[in-house]
This record gives C-alpha cells, sequence and structure tokens, in this order.
C-alpha cells in the first residue's frame, strides 16, 4: 500500500509539474518583434494607472483596453501608497494591484510592471515615501547605501507577491516586462560616476530576481545588458536601441500633456498621435505604449508637481471618468488594426526605402514568401502630396500623415483621414426628486485659536523645511513666533518681510489677517510683503504655509525646498528704518489644521458641531471654513462629477473619500484658445490648447462606489473663501455624436452608457463643410443622404454605415474626394 500511494503522489507531482510547465509563457525576442511562446509579435500597450480609478472602475476600462485594439495594459508601482510607513504595507481596496493584473489577463491582455520604484507620472514626490526621506545620510537615486537598501527591499517585496500570486508570463500570469528605475538617463550627468554606478546595480539587482521576462529601462541610452533601453516623447521614430538584438520600444507615447493649476487644457489631435504611432513602426518600431491611455484622478493629494490638477485626464482615449475620448480612441483602434494586418510581415525586418520627394518615403517591407506591405510618410507640415505608386496606384497623401497599404497597394488607414466619430460630452444636472432645490449647508469654521496665540506642537530658533517637518501628512504647517514692541516702535509704519519657497502663504499679525500670497505653477517661490500695525508689548506673528504638490521630477528633486526655510522674516521700518529679522526667533509649529485632526471629513465623526441656516445666514467669501451638505446620488450608470464653480481653493471628500485638492478659483490664462488647431507640425503642450479664460479646474470626479444608496455626504475645507450654493452634483455622458468620414470607410456611430440614437441633425455625403456642432451642405451631396443614415441608425445603440455612392446614391462630386459627415443625438 506505501508503495502504491508513493507512486501515485509521484504521478500527481508530475502531472502538476507538467501542468505549470503547459501553462508557463515563453517571453524572447529580437530586433523586429516580441516572440511570446514562438509567435513574433507587435504589441500595442496603454498605461492604466491602478490608483488613479478604482478598483471597481477597472474592468470597464481594461475592456475598453482591449475593444480598442490594446495587447497590454502597463502601470506603475506606487511605493508611496504601498509603503506609507516603513515596513508596513498596504495593498487592499484601490491599490491591489495583484487583482488589477488578474483582472488584465481574465481580459486576455498582457501585463507591464514598472515598479520604479521612483514613478516621475506627476505623482507626489515622484513616488516616494516621505519617510525614506528623513533616514540619516540618505541620498535617493544615487550609488548610496541605505537608498539602495531600500529600494531593493521594496522591488524585492513587489516581485516576490507577484511571484506568489503566480503573475509573471514565465508562471502563466499575463506580466510579460518589467521596468526598473525611470527615465534616470535624462539627469545622470548630475550625479557623475555614481549615477553610473547606480545604474549599473540597478541592472544587476533586478536581474537578481529571476523573473523570467524582459527587463527594460526608459530614456537611459546606455542600459546595461540585458536590459532593453526604450524611448518616452511624442515622436520616437528616430530612436534605436544600444543593442542591435534589442526591439524598438517606445514606453510613453505621450497622447497628450498633464494640466497644472492655472494652467490651459493640452489638447493633442488623433491625427498626431496616430502619425507618430505610424512613423515609428514604419521605421522598424515593436512596442508602442500610450502614456496615458486612461489617465483618471488625483485623489487625496496625490498630485505632485508642485500645482498639478486634481484632473489627470491627459487627453487620453478613454477621458478622465472611463467615456471613450473619441474621435482619439476609435481612430487609434482602426491603426491598430491596420497595422495587425501586416503583423507576420513587418516581425520579419526585411524592408526596403525609397525617397520619393524631400518628404514623401515609401517603406516596403517584405516577407520571404513574397507577401509585402507599405507605409507611405509625407513629413512635410503644410504641403499634401499625390504619389503615383505605378502599378500599385495612386494615392493622396495629406501633409504631416502616413498612409497604411495592405499588399502595398490598398491603402487601410491614413493618419490624417479621420474616420471614426466624434463624441460631444455634457455635464447635466442630476435628475433626482427635488433637483431644483439647492443643497442645504452647514458650515463651522477652523478653530484657530491656538494657532493665532502663537500655541503649537513643538519649538524651534529656526525656519524649518516644511515637508520634513509635516512629513507630509498635511498640505499645512504652522509657523508661529512673537514679537515685543516698545511704545516708539509701535507707532511706526511697519512691512512684514516674508521670503517663503512656496506654494501659499497666510499671514495673520495679533491675531487678525493681513493677507496671503499665492505661488504660480512658473513661480513657486516668493516674497510676501504687508503693512502692519503692532502694538506696545507682544506681538503674535502667525503664518501658515501651505503646499500644493511635492516635486517629482529632476535630479535632486526630493532636496527641493518647501515652506519658509530659513526665509527670512523680516519686520522692516518706513524710510530704510529698523530692520528686525525674526528668522532665528524661538518658533512654535504646528502641523496641519484642527479640522484634519478632528476629521470633519468624516461624517461618521461625533462630537462636532456644525452651524445651520437655522441659526444664522450660511457665510460666504470666508477662508478657513468648513462646510458640509448631504445630497442624494444621481441615479443611473454615467459618471458623476461635483461642480465647485463658486469656491475658492481647498479639499473635497465624499463620504469620508477624498476626491482630492480644488481650486475653481485659479483661472486659466485667458490667450492662445483662438483660431482652428492644425494637427500639422511638431506638437507640444501649447498648441491646441482650450479652456482659456475659465477655471482651470470647475468639475471634480466622484467615482460612483464612493457613493450609496440614500443620503451622502459632501464636506468641503475652503482655505481662500468661496460661496458653496453654486455647488451642484451632476452626471457626464455623451450629448452629441458627429461623424465625418471618407469614401470607402466604414463609419460606426454608438451612444454610451446604454443611450439610444434618437435623432439625426444633420447628414451629408458629398462635400459637407465645418465640423461637430456646425455642419453644412457642400456644393454637392447625394440625396439619400438623410434618409439612409436615419433608416440605419435611429432607435439603436450603435450603427456601421458603408461610406460610399453604393449607401446614398450619386453624389454628383465628380473625382473630388467625397465624405459623409453626420451629426446625431444620444438619448436615454
Amino acid at each position: 500500500m506505501a508503495s502504491s500511494s508513493t507512486r501515485n503522489e509521484l504521478l500527481l507531482l508530475l502531472l502538476l509539474l507538467s501542468l505549470m510547465l503547459c501553462s508557463a509563457v515563453e517571453v524572447s525576442y529580437d530586433a523586429n518583434a516580441f516572440i511570446i511562446n514562438g509567435e513574433r509579435k507587435l504589441l500595442f500597450s496603454g498605461s492604466i494607472h491602478y490608483p488613479r480609478s478604482t478598483a471597481q472602475m477597472w474592468p470597464d476600462l481594461i475592456n475598453k483596453a482591449k475593444e480598442g485594439g490594446l495587447d497590454a495594459i502597463e502601470t506603475y508601482i506606487f511605493w508611496d501608497q504601498h509603503e506609507p510607513a516603513r515596513r508596513r504595507y498596504e495593498f487592499s481596496g484601490n491599490l491591489d494591484v495583484v487583482k488589477f493584473f488578474k483582472q488584465v489577463q481574465e481580459a486576455g491582455l498582457y501585463g507591464v510592471l514598472r515598479i520604479g520604484p521612483y514613478v516621475c507620472a506627476e505623482w507626489n514626490f515622484g513616488g516616494f515615501p516621505m519617510w525614506l526621506k528623513k533616514m540619516p545620510g540618505i541620498e535617493f537615486r544615487t550609488d548610496n547605501q541605505i537608498f539602495k537598501n531600500e529600494m531593493q527591499v521594496f522591488t524585492t517585496k513587489i516581485v516576490n507577491m507577484m511571484k506568489e500570486a503566480k503573475m509573471f508570463a514565465s508562471q502563466g500570469g499575463p506580466i510579460i516586462i518589467a521596468q526598473i528605475e525611470n527615465e534616470y538617463g535624462n539627469i545622470m550627468w548630475e550625479y557623475g560616476e555614481a549615477g553610473k554606478s547606480y545604474i549599473n546595480w540597478c541592472a544587476q539587482m533586478a536581474e537578481s530576481l529571476n523573473i523570467g521576462v524582459p527587463w527594460i529601462m526608459c530614456q537611459q541610452e546606455d542600459a546595461p545588458q540585458p536590459m532593453i533601453n526604450t524611448c518616452n516623447g511624442y515622436y520616437c521614430d528616430w530612436f534605436k536601441p544600444n543593442n542591435p538584438k534589442s526591439p524598438k520600444m517606445f514606453t510613453e507615447n505621450w497622447v497628450g500633456w498633464f494640466k497644472k493649476w492655472g494652467e490651459r487644457d493640452p489638447h493633442r489631435t488623433a491625427e498626431d498621435v496616430a502619425y507618430s504611432v505610424a512613423r515609428f513602426f514604419q521605421r522598424g518600431g515593436v512596442f508602442n505604449n500610450y502614456y496615458m491611455y486612461h489617465g483618471g484622478t488625483n485623489f487625496v493629494r496625490t498630485a505632485g508637481g508642485p500645482y498639478i490638477a486634481t484632473s489627470y485626464d491627459y487627453d487620453a482615449p478613454l477621458d478622465e471618468y472611463g467615456n471613450l475620448n473619441q474621435p482619439k480612441w476609435g481612430h487609434l483602434k482602426q491603426l491598430h488594426a491596420a497595422i495587425k494586418l501586416g503583423e507576420k510581415i513587418l516581425t520579419t525586418g526585411n524592408y526596403t526605402e525609397k525617397v520619393i520627394s524631400t518628404s514623401v518615403n515609401l517603406t516596403t517591407y517584405t516577407s520571404a514568401t513574397g507577401e509585402r506591405f507599405c507605409f507611405l510618410s509625407n513629413t512635410d507640415k503644410g504641403e499634401d502630396a499625390v504619389v503615383d505608386l505605378q502599378k500599385d496606384g495612386k494615392y493622396w497623401v495629406p501633409a504631416w500623415s502616413v498612409s497604411v497599404l495592405d499588399g502595398c497597394n490598398k491603402e487601410v488607414f491614413n493618419t490624417a483621414k479621420v474616420n471614426s466619430q466624434t463624441s460631444i460630452i455634457v455635464k447635466k444636472p442630476a435628475e433626482i426628486s427635488d433637483s431644483n432645490v439647492k443643497l442645504t449647508w452647514t458650515w463651522k469654521p477652523e478653530w484657530m485659536k491656538d494657532t493665532l496665540q502663537g500655541k503649537g506642537g513643538f519649538r524651534a530658533s529656526q525656519l524649518l523645511e516644511q515637508k520634513q517637518t509635516t512629513s507630509d501628512v498635511s498640505d499645512y504647517l504652522w509657523y508661529m513666533t512673537s514679537v515685543e514692541v516698545d511704545e516708539l516702535l509701535a507707532k511706526k509704519n511697519i512691512t512684514l518681510h516674508v521670503k517663503t519657497a512656496g506654494h501659499v502663504l497666510h499671514a495673520y499679525v495679533n491675531k487678525r489677517f493681513v493677507g496671503s500670497h499665492l505661488g504660480t505653477a512658473g513661480q513657486l517661490d516668493f516674497t510676501f510683503e504687508q503693512a502692519v500695525s503692532l502694538v506696545h508689548g507682544t506681538n503674535p506673528i502667525t503664518l501658515l504655509s501651505a503646499t500644493v504638490g511635492l516635486p517629482n521630477y529632476g535630479a535632486h528633486f526630493d532636496s527641493q525646498l518647501t515652506g519658509i526655510v530659513g526665509g527670512p522674516v523680516r519686520l522692516i521700518g518706513a524710510n530704510n528704518g529698523t530692520t528686525q529679522d525674526l528668522s532665528s526667533n524661538h518658533w512654535s509649529y504646528k502641523v496641519g489644521l484642527n479640522g484634519e485632526a478632528k476629521r470633519l471629513f468624516d461624517p461618521t465623526t461625533r462630537g462636532a458641531e456644525w452651524r445651520s441656516s437655522e441659526q444664522e445666514v450660511l457665510p460666504t467669501g470666508r477662508r478657513m471654513i468648513w462646510y458640509k451638505a448631504a445630497f442624494q446620488a444621481p441615479p443611473g450608470s454615467d459618471p458623476v462629477v461635483v461642480d465647485l464653480q463658486g469656491m475658492g481653493k481647498g479639499h473635497a471628500w465624499v463620504n469620508g473619500h477624498s476626491i482630492g485638492r480644488f481650486w475653481p478659483s485659479n483661472i486659466a490664462n485667458p490667450n492662445g484658445c483662438g483660431g482652428e488647431c492644425d494637427y500639422r507640425g511638431v506638437y507640444k503642450p501649447e498648441k491646441c490648447v482650450t479652456n482659456c479664460g475659465s477655471p482651470s479646474q470647475r468639475w471634480y470626479h466622484v467615482p460612483r462606489s464612493f457613493l450609496r444608496s440614500g443620503l451622502n455626504t459632501v464636506v468641503l475645507f475652503e482655505e481662500l473663501g468661496g460661496n458653496p450654493q453654486q455647488v451642484s452634483f451632476q452626471t457626464v455622458t455623451v450629448g452629441t455624436v458627429c461623424g465625418n468620414a471618407y469614401d470607402g470607410s466604414t463609419l460606426e456611430l454608438s451612444c454610451q452608457g446604454g443611450k439610444t440614437i434618437s435623432n439625426i441633425e444633420f447628414a451629408s455625403f458629398g462635400d459637407p463643410k465645418g465640423k461637430c456642432g456646425s455642419f453644412s451642405k457642400g456644393a454637392c451631396e447625394a440625396k439619400l443622404s438623410l434618409s439612409q443614415v436615419k433608416k440605419a441608425c435611429v432607435g439603436k445603440k450603435e450603427c456601421p454605415i458603408i461610406v460610399s455612392e453604393q449607401t446614398f446614391g450619386e453624389s454628383n462630386c465628380g473625382n473630388d474626394t467625397k465624405r459623409l459627415a453626420v451629426q446625431a443625438t444620444c438619448e436615454d
């Protein structure tokens, strides 16, 4: 019996081992392809940062990415979130990164794990936990043993966790690529030989972890082997890896740009993103990752910068709330499908280049059996080209565009010819009972009696650096001192002079507010000067310093100063009178607000007495005050936002969940939004901006998972002074969809969120003019344009329309290029 039992156990063990080997995925590469289980592949990937959405949003985001033609999902790992205190780890809820990758795998996609653990990402302090900075003798991102020890411990923690969950492809999991460090090559020169030693150590440490999939280093042209060096930017067609056997990888194709407080909304056109991708693959590209594919939201105080806004929309193919950003999402989906047609041919690496003119080039890829696949590019910024390829046809190639030619004789895609719909996103008032009734607010002034009297938690005879002092548990640090004034000085005109490293300062003298100064994204440090009145005797001086996110990029960014560190703080007499330097006074300090300590943002907190309009008039325009109101969750499944128009600056919570900082009183530059957005030419964030002269951010995302049935609670801390009576909850939905597709293509119209196409407002096949919202008929038109579109689409959630005279009848446009323009309305 024992012998039989042992034999059975061995057989079971062999069977399990066999199953493990069968499920394992081998990932390798050469210069022309990633090779996954023997299949040569080109890969399209997209960045979705799990903490910038919620766990409830992940499946929808991942499925939309797959539907958009992606092969993989990429994310950073955020050290500060996972190890908020040394050796205390957090991986639950929205930080459950293993769950995130499991859902990626369930969708049939690959994963790209960018451990870093420095992330940049416009994330607070670049993703480093603040306790790390406080370790004696530490220097970040250099050949410093203390830093390297901590980095290795955390990196190993992440790798082991992924191994335990069998997340690497070598174990049958989805992760096919991992990254160590991040964009270090941009700043390595600042660290000299220590930087070179550090990057070599990073490579050796990563390799020693034996994850069974390739490691990459982005923006690191001297990446040690076997690290694959990669490219980040708007265009990487020019890039060549440092090893001729490595694949050409575009780890961050910036689909837009981030927004800062006080700045306009960046916009990068679908045409230019597609051009960048097509040029990259035309010139031997293997892997393209969109940064971002879904940008999401900087909840809590995770926005870095400083001055990065709460919205991290990034003009990505999926907007902040998870809606399809059309036409970008659809245009790129069609590009992916077009390039995938030639995947087997492109991954052979056999190609020839033909210069047709100064700006027009034909790249022909050929397989061993003679099959062909071509890219025809026109890099001119203004002149279109008509290219005659003889037996392979004649092609119109617009300026700054690439045509993809299947078989080198059939155009299946052109980056400048957008055949995808445009969706107009609208924000609608919540449709709930008594929706016309405004929110009823209660309020509670921030208690400042202690700080205005100079009472803090600890003292120092110097002006301390803010982030080190607060450990970044709050945006706020109180600096308090007092000055004795004789009767003669009390009668003089005195100016309070404060030099601060930023970012915001509020000053109080003798318990009275005397003034504020706000830094800007372009000028964080400043000098505050304000005439003040002193009295004979003791004069308390209270300075409240506020940060708006910590730096996240640059050499030694962790050493950039914040707060009134060093000052000086001075009292200056008029007409070159006596100057009294208070910088070395005895200063008292307090971290954070009393309202934060008492958790006024948490509706379950007991003991807080809130005032109501039954007692007195709602105060507006008052600084340093808390507001609270109850509201009903908007019905349906559309994303929810809170409109904070009328508020100043502060922080918002819904049911105790932080939805981030708000600052609608910070108005974007009024200039630069006029004229048409021309996709042609090199993109820069200043190009094609929108939202000029409006609040840099007015609406703030409230994820559905933050809400509950019945009554919900919103709490606002107002720092500068605002009016909450204008605050309202709204839903985000597609109001209008438009199409502007070329002859021979298929236009797919669809409404999101289960809505149907209720009406066709405009349809014309011929040479229509204008754009979405202002279409008009041109000189020629097929008579059946409107009736055929109505027949195909009204009452449906989505409808495909073949754009041709066979569908609409004769257009009488002759040999001119014909287009179909459609504008439709979506309703529940």
